[in-house]
């Protein structure tokens, strides 16, 4: 089944503003087939002149009609007229009779999607961009109870809003979906004043639970919000405008240790604002688990802290005892000791700056590099590595073994392959894909020779951790030219899975 995305770029249809403006949209159509007790369905044109479905919601509290998405669908022809007199008048158009799926019949209402010009701008744009088809299941109708009346009536609302281009509201909140309010969780109306003159059961329960036990019904909410949160010091900086009604947020209500999450959606007709919808939801469990999680970052972020010290301290200790040894051997194998540990420090201070435990290595590697140019001032060669390409984000348990791998042949590179007397080159090319990232560090200097590369400490290292710990392959090579070429490929595979 092909995505939103798939199918908007696929098709060709609709400027990069039409696309951004469904997406507001789309993220709202749950709440219309709700609201309605009906499928809801946006259908986007096609360059054959026909539509095709975008995307399928269904009713939280009723039955659906389709047991299987339309979406990447063509419109069905029974649809397609009515949808058509919707996109090209630009009005909201309902079956005259009812229409029959599968031998249930439904009644169908399609509701023009318009946009605004710009934001801020009242101005609309000239024609639908695509057309909202609401599809109800009859053969289910009953007296439909208070709650159900109400409910219509917001969806009316919204339909009307959403064909002349004010909802979805351009200014509503950037917030994450998780968490969101939904109308099942619990619905009030509120008139212009902020009057409530419905409330949901569901409703009525969560300003229960955070310790607001009367009728919401005939109060205003500004002033309930504010009994309820009496003598508290911290409160949602946005919950004024919420609770008013005055505009599209959200906000969070927390007493008794319960966390009840408000989003207001006014309502208006034309530019006069008649009053809003507040969606309500005890989100208490999701916030303690969003809270742990903080807490658990925070302290990952403090435990890479901790050792990136840690091993600059080891890094240092190195550093002064090889400058107290005799032995130029001794010395030697105590600096290389010392750059390793630095190294891995690198990849743990960067981690210790973010939320999660993937790391830019373009940037760790930058500083690597640093590293390998304080071995070329300590013995006088003129060599400056050079990098092209990118290596990408890599998690941490990637991005240690490489860094240190590298580490080890570019320093290697700068200390024994150049003697001092010309200036020397070293080049590092990065290469990701899809499945591999390859890396080829190049350098002009006197080569690996015809015995090949040796058997030492620093190569068995390097092998162990690009064949052991990256799961990679890597080659040592004469260049025709002069100087040796290394070769690490890595395969992305394990990264993904």
């Amino acid at each position: 089944m092909s995505t939103f995305t798939e199918i908007m770029s696929s098709r060709g249809v609709g400027t990069e503003r039409d696309v951004d403006w469904l997406h507001l949209l789309l993220a709202d159509l749950q709440l219309l087939a709700d609201l309605s007790f009906a499928d809801a369905i946006i259908w986007v044109p096609a360059t054959d002149g026909s539509f095709v479905a975008a995307s399928h919601a269904r009713p939280a509290g009723v039955a659906t009609l389709f047991y299987r998405d339309f979406v990447g669908q063509n419109i069905k022809a029974e649809w397609r007229s009515q949808v058509t007199e919707a996109y090209e008048a630009g009005v909201i158009v309902d079956s005259t009779a009812p229409a029959w799926f599968e031998e249930v019949p439904t009644r169908v209402r399609t509701v023009p999607v318009v946009r605004p010009v710009g934001e801020g701008s009242d101005e609309i744009q000239q024609g639908p961009i695509a057309v909202v088809s609401l599809h109800t299941n009859l053969s289910q109708m009953r007296q439909p109870s208070r709650q159900e009346k109400t409910f219509n009536e917001c969806a009316d609302d919204l339909f009307l809003m959403m064909s002349t281009g004010h909802f979805p509201d351009i200014d509503q909140a950037p917030a994450p979906r998780r968490g969101a309010p939904r109308a099942s969780d619990g619905l009030l109306r509120m008139d212009v004043d902020g009057v409530v003159n419905f409330a949901s059961p569901n409703a009525l329960s969560a300003f229960s639970r955070i310790g607001y036990r009367e009728e919401l019904e005939g109060e205003l909410l500004a002033e309930v919000a504010a009994q309820v949160l009496s003598g508290k010091v911290d409160v949602d900086e946005s919950l004024p405008v919420v609770v008013t009604g005055r505009a599209p947020w959200r906000a969070d209500i927390e007493n008794r240790g319960v966390t009840v999450s408000l989003r207001t959606i006014p309502l208006e007709i034309g530019n006069e604002r008649t009053g809003a919808l507040v969606l309500c939801r005890d989100v208490t469990e999701m916030r303690h688990q969003e809270r742990e999680l903080m807490t658990k970052d925070a302290t990952i972020r403090e435990i890479h802290h901790r050792v990136k010290n840690n091993l600059q301290t080891v890094a240092s200790l190195l550093r002064i005892q090889a400058r107290r040894t005799t032995s130029d051997e001794t010395r030697e194998a105590l600096a290389r000791a010392m750059r390793r540990v630095a190294s891995i420090a690198v990849v743990h201070d960067t981690l210790s700056s973010g939320l999660n435990q993937n790391v830019d290595f373009d940037e760790v590697f930058q500083r690597v590099l640093m590293l390998s140019a304080e071995v070329a001032s300590l013995n006088h060669n003129p060599v400056k590595p050079q990098t092209t390409g990118s290596f990408g984000v890599l998690p941490s348990e990637y991005a240690t073994p490489l860094a240190l791998a590298l580490t080890e042949i570019v320093t290697n590179a700068v200390e024994h392959g150049f003697d001092g007397s010309s200036e020397g080159a070293v080049d590092i090319r990065a290469t990701r894909t899809s499945e591999t990232l390859n890396v080829e560090i190049d350098d002009n200097g006197k080569g690996i020779g015809d015995d090949g590369i040796g058997d030492g400490l620093g190569t068995q290292i390097v092998r162990t951790l690009v064949e052991g710990e990256l799961s990679g392959t890597i080659t040592w090579e004469q260049r025709p030219e002069g100087g040796t070429r290394v070769t690490i490929e890595i395969p992305l595979r394990f990264l993904q899975a």
